[in-house]
């Protein structure tokens, strides 16, 4: 990097900060923080959860992956994320949205208190909290292992500056300056990106390297599946993926939360399913044509798309790809930094003090800020230990241990919303949550170390998911747990009527009593969280 480069990645940092700034003067109270007030444009919000699903992570685990195995880091990744919100579109946005525009809620798992009991809302919220902070944490190691690719500055060092820059515009503007600063940093990514994709073909012979180049890859570069990612991986992950990218793992439930009407959630997921299968092909194609270009130094080959770009681009568009890079994952953790603090301050916060269950709009959303800050700080402090032997290196803490964890939480928050699982409760929901981490544990280690060769990567993150979800389903047919408060709720979050209705009716919308209700855990199944 020469001066350049660090004017553009300095301007960066100091338009995000601004951003920040400026979103500040839209948040007035907690539903403004956490759901953008319920007037987020459908077209914003799907381009803010398109962003938000992914890091720095893709250019260097996946990098890593598209390098070794070519074409089956798409086939087996960015596809399945596609058709999963596809699904999703029309099976959970809506839902999604309609708890927010009926319920009165900002928190994905406020909810939780009357579809199940306070006990499962807090089993899930705690354990999705620490789950999201070993994630994020991976999320500023892979950033700050590429900013030491290009600058020579130590792991720690770009952990703290990511980290402090993503806290200060995501603390002053919430929701808002999540979305707002996720358009800046597509536009940025779809120039930074576009520019790699010309000089890569360049390289290699101009426009007809898109179908000339795959002779000269390694052999089986372009199978659709290879190495550890078999198709059985596929369709674990796309069951996986079909839960978190739609809302199980919180922040991309909040971007559908955002919008003004479950029609409109529909549409943002739509689009941001549209941008998953297509942009991924765009940043893919210079990974795969990197062996021909670099050769990597790491073992995992994490490091041969930023040594490609040093390689091929000039000082300038050299800092506007290392922009890219900054972009995908400072919008990530800043997303997950607001779903966790909606999480800690509207749904843990409560049930610790009884003094958070009466918060002044002020007080709660200066305890959201403070909130935001903790999260980000401890995830940081996780990212300087992301290549300790316990948790390995990057790509195993995203792929193993998220997709492996997430599946326990996420389905009785997901499949709570839909009438044909109504029957499952909280015994339901607690057992289905509490036998898929066991699962997790004797898959990845006591039985991972006693079978010869280890359990293949596909059992090891596909197991827990499918354990809650068989627990969860059988567990409501031979215990049946319905009751008519229960039922309330599913009908307020199925019911399509005025579906296009409910622009700007956030948390507190309803005044003081159906905010205060949602919060405080003590309303019962058909009080005021249910109220029109």
């Amino acid at each position: 990097m020469n001066s350049l480069d660090w004017i553009v990645l300095v301007g960066y940092f100091g338009v995000m900060i601004a951003i920040g700034l400026w979103s500040h003067k839209r948040v007035d109270n907690v539903s403004d923080f956490f759901t953008a007030g319920g007037k987020m444009p459908w077209w914003l919000s799907g381009i803010s959860h398109h962003m938000s699903g992914y890091s720095a992570v893709m250019f260097t685990g996946y990098a890593g992956i598209a390098y070794l195995y070519g074409v089956t880091s798409f086939v087996t990744w960015s596809l399945p994320i596609a058709i999963g919100i596809g699904i999703g579109a029309q099976l959970f946005a809506p839902r999604l949205n309609r708890l927010r525009s009926r319920l009165h809620v900002a928190s994905p798992l406020e909810y939780l208190k009357n579809r199940y009991d306070l006990k499962t809302q807090q089993a899930l919220a705690w354990s999705g909290l620490l789950l999201k902070i070993v994630d994020v944490g991976a999320k500023w190691a892979a950033i700050a292992t590429l900013l030491s690719v290009f600058t020579g500055i130590s792991l720690n060092q770009g952990i703290l500056i990511t980290g402090v820059i993503t806290g200060i515009y995501c603390t002053v503007g919430g929701l808002w300056a999540d979305a707002l600063t996720e358009l800046g940093q597509f536009i940025i990514q779809l120039f930074a990106g576009l520019a790699m994709l010309v000089a890569v073909m360049s390289k290699l012979g101009g426009f007809s390297a898109l179908w000339t180049v795959w002779d000269k890859l390694p052999e089986g570069h372009a199978s659709p599946t290879a190495g550890p990612y078999t198709v059985t991986f596929l369709l674990a992950f796309l069951f996986i993926k079909t839960f978190e990218y739609n809302g199980g793992m919180w922040n991309q439930a909040q971007r559908y939360m955002a919008t003004a009407s479950a029609r409109e959630a529909t549409r943002s997921a739509r689009l941001s399913a549209i941008l998953w299968l297509v942009w991924p092909l765009v940043l893919f194609f210079p990974m795969w044509c990197a062996p021909l270009l670099v050769e990597a130094q790491k073992p995992d080959a994490s490091d041969s798309y930023a040594l490609m770009t040093e390689q091929l681009l000039p000082h300038g568009l050299l800092g506007l790809v290392i922009v890219g890079f900054f972009s995908h994952t400072m919008a990530m953790c800043s997303s997950d930094a607001n779903a966790i603090a909606a999480v800690f301050t509207r749904d843990i916060a409560p049930t610790l003090s009884k003094a958070a269950r009466s918060w002044s709009e002020r007080t709660g959303l200066l305890a959201a800020r403070l909130s935001t800050i903790s999260f980000l700080a401890l995830s940081m402090a996780i990212a300087t230990q992301v290549n300790s032997p316990t948790f390995k290196d990057i790509i195993t803490v995203v792929i193993k241990w998220v997709a492996g964890l997430m599946g326990p939480i996420a389905i009785p928050f997901m499949l709570g919303l839909l009438r044909p699982f109504r029957k499952s409760g909280p015994t339901a929901a607690l057992v289905s949550w509490a036998m898929g981490l066991l699962a997790f544990w004797l898959v990845n280690y006591p039985i991972n170390w006693n079978v010869s060769g280890g359990v293949p990567l596909e059992y090891q993150v596909s197991v827990p998911l499918a354990v809650s979800l068989v627990l969860y389903i059988v567990l409501g047919f031979l215990k049946p747990e319905d009751t008519p408060g229960r039922d309330a709720v599913l009908a307020r979050v199925n019911d399509e009527d005025d579906d296009g209705d409910g622009a700007g009716t956030g948390a507190g919308s309803n005044g003081p009593r159906a905010a205060g209700a949602a919060r405080s855990g003590s309303a019962g199944p058909t009080d005021s969280p249910l109220s029109p």
